[in-house]
């Protein structure tokens, strides 16, 4: 299945290109927000705006600054910054530069932070603040590459031109730090000297020459610097416009790690289409900042939607049995009108319910639904979910309340952005259809394979760890499991490596198991199925703390005690049990989850059981309490 139509074939051969065709093309038109928090910390933030024309000149300004610190083409200069507009600026300057980005999540520790910029052999960091400057200045005699750490929030300015905190008197050497406005300053005047500076660089820039190289977050051993050249982003960005997804008129919110491969898409795809971009990577602000921002579209992983959606269930409980009975009922009603059209228009080409389901529909609309939809804004026309499954109940619920979730499929390898739902023809439950030009086929043992200009050059630096998953003749082994229906949907099934075979030789897919789970419990953070090897499969399951203290309070043996002892009360056990047997309910016999333990506590980047994107490391978790996986088998008959 390919599509090698022209407007794909015949694309430039650069992102940077795109951003200079935009900016001439729409120089007036506004391209990105962003939040300024009031001076003295409180009350809401300020949300300003650059134009296209705006942008521009930060972007050519750092562009030039890091020519005059001798950034060479195709050279590496780091981000570790949260997501900024000052992130997207940075990127497409280090691009219009000619040299290639390489990411770093804020979050990642210091050791991981020196071995990136060390393997990548990173010319200069752009760094978000001090505390990122800490994990290198650690490290600097292992970083003989790293020339200069340029400091986006830099603080006063000392007497000698360095940023508060930097200098000699803090070991640094001189001139080796400097702001991320004294880079564009200098930067500025070079052009003067030079004013077709970046557009020279640009214009010269070769599809395959190295843009981004972003390293994936192993669940096991080192990272692995995976090689983007320009033709990966250019290429995206005509692929996402043909889709048809987004127009010049949406405002998108990102707020998704820019580290990360779906975040740094998603600038490509808004370059190339024109349309506003909120930018706010503040996690603890999305709630706060939809009804300001008024999104008509936004990309998230499935989490951020699985937390919105017990919230919205616990909210409803707390507020009393009526109100919780009001709730699941609307929750009831809006799977099956989801379902029901969905099927339709898949077999007709219509959204078609029967008369009384549309009846009820409309009235579960009045009471529940436009609240939930005036909490996004009450324009939000499309949400895209990637990185993990959204376990279907949960989309198939915003479906039906008017928030329609367009699952998508992609890797780092790949670009991120391989497979997503056409519009209105989604399908919850799929990842959609390839974008075009991008090839896809299911090997003999159900893993999907991609081919197309999306696919990375390789792992930086590893050709053996390349030949491993990239054929000669392009093909790219994903390592995830999945099926195509007759008209082209793929469904993702479970990754290769993380299919269960117990000691009865049944095989289980756990991402499903646990799937249904967060679609039955609302209190359920992250929920771990185990069972390779075993006679019965068990559950390490974490419950998100907000939800389960709001229903504490409702119940009257745990009022008033600490959140230790409830998460280890019996009630809570009780609780949880409740939801096991109904998840039970519903599995094959071999699927069904004989014990479970309740985590402590739930389950977080800091320790390490969450990649950046929100993934579970499931061999860091089975590692941390598998004391508790062997508690649960304990005396049986394998044990």
């Amino acid at each position: 299945m390919s599509d090698t139509q022209p407007l794909i074939e015949n694309r430039p051969p650069s992102v940077a290109t795109l951003f200079l065709e935009r900016v001439e093309a729409t120089p007036d038109a506004e391209a990105y927000r962003y939040p300024v928090p009031s001076a003295a910390g409180e009350g809401p933030d300020e949300w300003r705006s650059y134009t296209w024309g705006e942008a521009a000149q930060r972007v050519f300004g750092i562009a030039a600054g890091l020519v005059t610190l001798g950034v060479a083409p195709e050279e590496r200069v780091a981000i570790a910054s949260s997501t900024r507009v000052d992130w997207i600026l940075a990127d497409l300057g280090i691009l219009c530069a000619g040299a290639a980005t390489t990411t770093v999540y804020p979050s990642t520790n210091t050791e991981e932070t020196a071995y990136i910029l060390a393997d990548s052999e990173s010319r200069v960091l752009i760094a978000e603040d001090v505390t990122q400057l800490a994990k290198v200045r650690e490290h600097r005699a292992e970083l003989p590459n790293l020339k200069h750490v340029v400091l986006i929030d830099a603080g006063e300015v000392t007497e000698g031109g360095a940023p508060a905190g930097t200098g000699p008197e803090h070991g640094d050497p001189e001139g080796w730090v400097l702001s991320l406005a004294d880079l564009t300053r200098r930067g500025t005047a070079h052009l003067t000297e030079h004013p077709t500076l970046v557009q020279d660089i640009v214009r010269g820039l070769r599809a395959d020459q190295l843009a981004t190289l972003i390293y994936t977050s192993g669940t096991t051993g080192k990272p692995k610097g995976v090689r983007l050249p320009h033709d990966c982003w250019a290429y995206m960005a005509k692929a996402i416009a043909q889709s048809g997804l987004v127009s010049s008129e949406d405002v998108q919110y990102l707020w998704l790690p820019l580290a990360h491969v779906f975040g740094k898409v998603l600038t490509a795809g808004q370059i190339e289409v024109g349309h506003v971009t909120a930018v706010d990577g503040r996690i603890d602000k999305i709630i706060e900042n939809l009804p300001v921002v008024q999104p008509t579209y936004m990309a998230a992983v499935p989490r951020i939607f699985e937390k919105v959606y017990n919230g919205v269930a616990a909210k409803a409980r707390a507020a009393g049995g009526a109100k919780y009975k009001i709730f699941q009922w609307a929750a009831g009603v809006a799977r099956e009108y989801a379902k029901v059209t969905q099927e339709n228009f898949r077999r007709t080409g219509n959204s078609t319910a029967p008369a009384g389901l549309k009846a009820k529909h409309a009235v579960a609309d009045r009471l529940v639904y436009t609240k939930l939809r005036e909490a996004f804004g009450g324009r939000l026309r499309a949400c895209v979910s990637g990185s993990a499954a959204l376990a279907p109940d949960i989309g198939f619920f915003f479906a039906g309340a008017g928030i329609h979730i367009l699952e998508g499929y992609g890797l780092t390898e790949s670009s991120a952005a391989s497979f997503v739902n056409p519009g209105e023809a989604y399908r919850t439950g799929t990842v959609g259809k390839p974008l075009a030009g991008t090839e896809v086929r299911i090997a003999s043992d159900g893993e999907i394979l991609l081919r197309g200009p999306g696919i990375m050059q390789g792992y930086h630096g590893l050709p053996e760890k390349t030949a491993e998953v990239l054929e000669p003749d392009g093909w790219f082994h994903t390592g995830d499991i999945g099926e195509l229906s007759e008209d082209g949907y793929l469904r993702i099934t479970d990754r290769k490596k993380d299919l269960i075979k117990t000691s009865g030789g049944k095989y289980i897919a756990p991402a499903e198991v646990e799937g249904q789970f967060k679609a039955l419990c609302p209190y359920v953070s992250s929920i771990l199925v185990h069972g390779a090897d075993r006679n019965f499969c068990t559950a390490l399951i974490a419950l998100d703390e907000p939800s389960l203290a709001a229903w504490a309070a409702d119940q009257e043996s745990l009022k008033g005690k600490p959140y230790a002892e409830v998460i280890t009360s019996d009630e809570v056990r009780e609780m949880v049990d409740g939801y096991v047997e109904q998840l039970n309910g519903t599995l094959q016999r071999w699927q069904t989850i004989k014990k479970f333990r309740v985590l402590p506590r739930d389950l977080d980047i800091e320790h390490g059981e969450l990649t950046p994107s929100l993934k579970l490391k499931r061999p860091v978790v089975e590692r941390e309490f598998g004391h508790l996986i062997e508690e649960m088998y304990a005396g049986s008959r394998e044990a």
